[in-house]
Formats: structure tokens, sequence, C-alpha cells
């Protein structure tokens, strides 16, 4: 299952990203508020208990987040420019990361780092991010080293993605729902996505 934003705000906001002209600072700044409506559209399911509180008027009932174990596992390096917005929203979530290598030739991830604490009881919630959902590669393995790792609750959230793969973590992760930004034509010869924004980690990080 995936879920794509649909909204004039988010839109506008992956236009401005898309530029070829969007300076490494703006495009950071778009990237940090895109993550948020993500993030919003993702934990709408969040747990919450009712506990109650009291205004200067009067006593009433409130709701509270109950998920007192998040995981936040960017995709390294691009998925660390995601970090910084889903912290704001989960200040409180734990950090774990996972270091993939895209194989130019063969687009396959290539694993070189992973620090991320094994799950204890399959209750925690854990958020996989990563600005590019391409082949599907490097996303459907972090997943799986999640689920060898013991997590039961994953989603994944992406800035853009190709249909390939959508069509490749949905095949490989049915359990596990996808959100992003953006869903796009297709991949080219290169594997990149069309019409994308080029290489995501580049933009954030200057390095183009």
């Amino acid at each position: 299952m995936h879920t794509v934003l649909n909204h004039p705000l988010v839109s506008h906001r992956v236009t401005l990203m898309r530029d070829h002209e969007t300076p490494p600072k703006l495009f950071r700044e778009l990237v940090n508020e895109i993550t948020t409506f993500l993030a919003y559209e993702a934990l709408k399911d969040i747990r919450v208990k009712q506990i109650d509180v009291e205004t200067p008027v009067a006593k009433t009932k409130g709701l509270k987040v109950d998920e007192p174990r998040i995981i936040l596992v960017p995709i390294l390096r691009a998925g660390m420019g995601m970090l910084d917005a889903m912290l704001h929203v989960l200040p409180y979530a734990k950090v774990g990361v996972l270091g993939m290598q895209r194989n130019e030739e063969t687009a396959e991830p290539v694993p070189y780092y992973a620090k991320v604490p094994p799950a204890k009881d399959g209750e925690e919630l854990a958020l996989v991010i990563d600005p590019m959902l391409a082949t599907g590669g490097s996303a459907c393995d972090a997943v799986m080293q999640l689920k060898k790792l013991g997590y039961k609750r994953i989603k994944f959230l992406s800035l853009i993605s190709a249909p390939e793969g959508i069509a490749k973590f949905e095949r490989e992760h049915p359990d596990v729902p996808v959100y992003t930004s953006a869903r796009d034509e297709r991949l080219n010869s290169h594997f990149y996505i069309v019409p994308g924004l080029g290489d995501a980690g580049d933009r954030i990080f200057g390095t183009l």
C-alpha cells in the first residue's frame, strides 16, 4: 500500500525542489517542510491515550501520544536530510542508521554500515526515511534488515518515488506502507527517477 500526498502546499514545494536552479540551502528547507507533511500523514494512526487536563478555565479530556518506542532509520547518506524534520515532529524518538551505496552498474544496494538497536518485543514503530524510492533495492533491503532485528511495525517515507520502486517494494513488503510526496513517471536507463530531482544526496549536501 502506498499513499501519495495530494495537497497544493506539497505540490508547490515539490515543484521548487525539482528546479535545478534551487540552491542547497533552499533545497534543504524544502526537504524539511515536505518531510513534516509526510510525517503528519504517516502518523495519523499513531497510538494515543486519553488523559485528564486542566485548562485555565476548566477540566477536560485530551489525547496524548502513547508511542514510547519510536525509532527513525535514515538510509545514509541522503536520508539524513530528512532526519531533522522527523526529530522536530518526534523529539523523543531514537535514531538508528543504515548505510547503503548503490552499485552504479547494477543499481543494486551495497550495505556498508548498520547501527540499529534490535526490537525488544515487536511493538516498536520504525520509520525508514530516504528521499528517493527509485529501483526499490535500498528500501527493500533496509526493511528486511529491520525485520531480521525483530521490527514488526514499519513504515517507509520518501520524497519522490518511481512506479518501478513502488511495485518492487509492495511485492517484497506488502505489509509496510509507503508514504511519498510524488509518484513520478519512470526510471531512465541509468536508474534515475524521471522527471525526479537529480541526486538528492548531492543536492542536500551541496556536492554537485
